[in-house]
């Protein structure tokens, strides 16, 4: 794999080929790194652009150009750093997935990822089996729901009172206004709200984030301090529409639940 001045230069837009094949935007200062992991993403079929920094790939987002299915992100490069790079996509409207690819374990860096709007967290670690899978999770034909999960729905929209859940797109609205959720976010609601009335645990709803019986954070029980940052972030974003959202309740120390339309 080349560097990204390089890369771009030689292959501003996608071939055919490549159209076809899901495109990861690698950013990482480390060469080597950056080189290897790029090679393995080619042998599986991924379509790569990699990037030696943060303003390089914001750059590249800001072209024509400029298109990724999912963004593989470190958090320690010089200059800018991961999650400034972030705060950046999402605040000029880029909301591809982003998962932060770093060698920084302590959760405190895990949850301020998922606030600043990341969908994952992998470090470096972790197999490259581990990081293939957490990338199908997001790319892999499973960001809408399965019938089953739909509870044998198959139209594109599901409607929970004022929530409406457009599947195809992975979008929300409440009260006919879109709500900003990450794909996430909208998997979180969609379990919740097809399941109304009924208490989820908090391993449950980890589970649609990261895979059945991923480990995370301290101790058996660590995984509960990231679904209360999920709630907290999906609570807010429907309150920023409505202020007197109340359709998501805690189950201490259970998990949380989707209220009943009525209730």
């Amino acid at each position: 794999m080349s560097t990204n001045a390089a890369f771009q230069n030689s292959s501003p837009k996608r071939t055919t080929e490549e159209a076809d094949a899901i495109r990861v935007a690698l950013v990482d200062d480390d060469e080597l790194f950056r080189e290897a992991l790029g090679m393995n993403l080619q042998d599986e079929g991924y379509d790569v652009v990699s990037f030696s920094g943060g303003e390089a790939a914001l750059e590249y987002f800001r072209s024509d150009d400029g298109v990724a299915d999912i963004i593989l992100l470190d958090w320690r490069m010089p200059n800018l750093d991961g999650i400034e790079v972030l705060r950046r996509l999402r605040d000029e409207g880029n909301e591809v997935p982003v998962i932060f690819l770093t060698v920084l374990s302590d959760q405190i860096y895990e949850e301020s990822a998922l606030a600043g709007g990341a969908i994952d967290y992998v470090e470096k670690s972790r197999s490259f089996s581990i990081l293939l899978k957490r990338m199908q999770l997001i790319t892999g034909g499973q960001k809408g729901p399965t019938a089953e999960e739909a509870g044998g729905a198959t139209a594109d929209t599901m409607s929970f009172g004022p929530l409406e859940l457009h599947l195809a797109a992975c979008r929300a609205t409440w009260q006919g206004r879109q709500v900003d959720l990450t794909l996430t976010e909208f998997k979180i609601v969609r379990v919740m709200a097809s399941r109304a009335g009924e208490d989820l645990s908090y391993r449950e709803i980890y589970d649609l984030a990261r895979g059945a019986g991923f480990i995370a954070g301290y101790g058996a029980a660590g995984f509960r301090a990231n679904v209360r940052a999920f709630i907290k972030r999906i609570r807010q974003k429907f309150r920023a529409e409505d202020q007197k959202f109340d359709m998501i309740e805690n189950y201490p120390g259970f998990g949380y639940r989707w209220k009943r339309e009525g209730e």
